[in-house]
């Protein structure tokens, strides 16, 4: 989050403005950081909220938005003010804020990083008007008195819709208050809420897109109501289409790798295979993610929209459902066993998902309020659980590297254990590591140093080939009735806070037994964990071999153990004890071949 990555404010205060608590710039994300987050074991950089958003900060060729669609001083980054532009509150010449961040994409290209941004296809704010290219703002032709037509951008309230009628009333903390610009017409919310008087839990500040689809017929069918197919010219596409194709187009030429699509499964499939496939005609290796939940009924599909997502062209598509239930593991309801159910190496999802221990969106780990107040060190076991599953990428929200906590209340959205999107604030614990901006880390605890130290030995762990290329094998099954699988007295089987898993790399034969224990305060004792015949087998090849196997951890400790091949088959591994909150990843070495005379 750019808003906060280099901001030094010592002393924000609650709902400050921009002049009180700073603002992180494009030039803060300089050579020494982008060098360190390289070191770190980063890839690709997402520069979360950077497009112009409606915003309460007045600029000489930006006046502020009315103070009835803005969340925050700062304003939520995902209400679009532009399409074609920066936010001017990330440059230090805000007249020149795009040539700022084309300079950041030169930077980043040169520390071979690359650049992703939000694409955010569902809804724009309500005040959206392009000054970049004003040929290509939206609504400008829609006919409004239809609440659907397949070439309007949008969607149009009718008398009889509820809320009392024109005009569009907004809500605050003291009621609802008529919106000027929607008097003599209204428009849908982007949570899809068709309403003349939108509640303050609504999207109410963004208006919803449409592309060429009613969404309350439920999902496109091709017999009912088809949309263009993927190879569909574009002049053959609806009007919001091609809006769209010309944003994506204006950002690749402009050096950007990717998009994180926001709430992508609220789009209509058919778009995304069209529109995917336009930008890989452009640039062949842009990268698509997809922020998606299944279990939204706004998913305009009726099959899985994860796996529909990735069969319409996306990359990786969000794992919410393993983030769930290990959240619910540390707070107490759900069992490491639980996990097995989503970390299904046959299923199209398991190697093409987004995994995250954080986001924008979700609690800091380290929030006192959540995670059972583990503290920061909750992020260790999670993570390197959730990080080490499949081959698909992995992301890092910045500050859990160093153990952000997101306490108080810094204006919005209250004291929510989030680090606020809406307002202008910093990150306590990330300015030790920027250290104006030398971005040495000098001035962490010592806590924080070994914490982001584990991080950056997980990371770059998870880029060699066991976890880029190979298979993922599970082994809390195989262990359930395993009483010394870190089984505590009042657990009536193994598996509630011990996970373990092999992954594999075939061609080069590398191999990890990763082992984690997930209880906050108790240590597992006299840990074995068996490793079933099958699985014996599908490690294959020199692990066969009779003679002496050495395990030793390269992520968290100096633990190496040595068994045989037979006592492997009698007794497991034997991990001894484990402390709390520990993970390790055991790389596996094979016999040595015997020698044989020539």
């Amino acid at each position: 989050m750019v808003r906060h990555f280099g901001n030094t404010c010592e002393a924000p205060t609650a709902d400050g403005s921009i002049t009180e608590n700073g603002c992180g710039k494009f030039d803060d994300i300089n050579d020494a950081s982008l060098a360190s987050l390289k070191d770190l074991g980063i890839t690709h950089i997402w520069l979360t909220g950077i497009l112009e958003q409606a915003s309460s900060t007045d600029y000489p060729d930006r006046p502020a938005d009315n103070p009835l669609l803005v969340k925050g001083k700062a304003g939520s980054p995902y209400a679009i003010r532009d399409y074609f532009d920066v936010c001017p509150d990330y440059a230090v010449d805000p007249a020149r804020r795009l040539d700022e961040f084309r300079a950041l994409l030169r930077r980043m290209k040169k520390h071979q990083l690359q650049a992703i941004i939000d694409f955010v296809p569902n809804h724009v704010a309500r005040s959206y008007s392009s000054d970049i290219c004003p040929e290509l703002s939206f609504g400008k032709n829609d006919d409004t008195q239809k609440f659907f037509n397949i070439n309007n951008n949008f969607y149009y309230l009718g008398d009889l819709h509820p809320g009392g009628g024109a005009p569009v009333k907004l809500p605050s903390d003291n009621g609802h208050h008529a919106y000027p610009p929607e008097s003599h017409f209204g428009r849908v919310t982007g949570n899809n809420v068709i309403s003349w008087a939108p509640s303050i839990h609504d999207w109410f500040e963004t208006i919803k897109l449409n592309y060429g689809h009613n969404f309350t017929l439920g999902p496109p069918r091709d017999d009912l109501h088809p949309l263009p197919p993927a190879d569909a010219p574009t002049e053959h596409t609806p009007d919001t289409w091609q809006k769209m194709d010309a944003i994506l187009a204006y950002w690749q030429n402009m050096g950007v790798d990717g998009f994180r699509v926001d709430m992508a499964h609220m789009i209509p499939m058919h778009y995304w295979a069209w529109q995917t496939r336009r930008c890989r005609k452009r640039h062949p290796s842009v990268f698509f993610m997809a922020e998606a939940y299944d279990n939204d009924p706004a998913k305009l599909t009726d099959g899985n929209v994860l796996e529909e997502l990735l069969a319409s062209g996306f990359d990786a598509v969000y794992d919410d459902p393993s983030y769930d239930i290990i959240k619910h593991i540390i707070e107490g309801d759900k069992w490491a066993n639980d996990i097995d159910p989503t970390a299904n190496p046959f299923s199209p999802l398991f190697h093409q998902s987004l995994r995250y221990a954080e986001n924008h969106d979700e609690v800091r780990l380290a929030s006192s309020g959540n995670w059972a107040g583990c503290g920061m060190e909750i992020g260790q076991p999670v993570s390197a659980i959730l990080f080490g599953l499949g081959r698909g990428p992995v992301m890092l929200y910045n500050g859990q590297e160093t153990g952000e906590p997101a306490c108080g209340a810094e204006g919005f959205s209250g004291d929510d254990g989030r680090s606020s999107i809406f307002d202008y604030g910093t990150l306590p614990s990330l300015t030790p590591w920027v250290n104006q901006h030398r971005y040495d880390g000098a001035q962490l605890t010592p806590a924080q140093k070994n914490l982001r130290a584990f991080y950056a030995r997980l990371l770059n762990l998870c880029a060699e080939p066991a976890f880029t290329c190979g298979d993922f094998y599970g082994l809390n099954q195989a262990n359930q009735n395993n009483p010394q699988y870190g089984q505590l007295h009042h657990d009536p089987a193994s598996g509630h806070w011990l996970y373990s898993f092999l992954r594999r790399d075939a061609p080069t034969g590398q191999a990890f037994l990763v082992v984690v224990n997930l209880h906050p305060t108790e240590t597992l004792d006299n840990v074995h964990i068996q490793i079933p015949e099958d699985t014996q087998e599908w490690l294959g090849g020199k692990f066969l071999l009779e003679g002496e196997l050495t395990l030793s951890d390269r992520l968290s400790t100096a633990f190496v153990t040595h068994t045989t091949t037979e006592q492997l088959r009698a007794s497991g591994v034997n991990v001894g004890s484990l402390p709390p909150m520990l993970a390790m990843y055991l790389e596996v070495q094979p016999p040595a071949a015997p020698l044989t005379s020539a």
